[in-house]
């Protein structure tokens, strides 16, 4: 009898992932983004805000916007993820500069 072989587990970080890595600042990587739209047409799915923007941008209005949605995610996540420096939702943070 033949055996069957095992699916491959889709990574999610590393080589081929969609997602960085939490020391690299969590959230998704340019691939992710594109596979995702790519899966979902018609999404408006963007990477991070992570370099300087002029006051009152597009940019910096979906930074601000980012920054207050991830802080209620911050704020009702367990005591444990919220005092850790390195969780993914503080490193994400980190990246957007928030």
């Amino acid at each position: 009898m033949a055996r069957k072989r095992a699916k491959a587990i889709p990574r999610t970080t590393g080589k081929g992932g969609n997602y960085r890595k939490t020391k690299a600042g969590a959230g998704m990587t340019r691939k992710g983004v594109r596979a995702y739209r790519k899966a979902n047409p018609g999404s408006k799915l963007k990477t991070a805000v992570t370099g300087k923007v002029k006051k009152g941008s597009k940019a910096a209005k979906r930074r601000k916007s980012y920054c207050a949605r991830s802080l209620g995610q911050l704020k009702r996540s367990s005591a444990k993820t919220r005092n850790n420096p390195n969780s993914r939702i503080r490193q994400a943070r980190r990246r957007w500069k928030c």
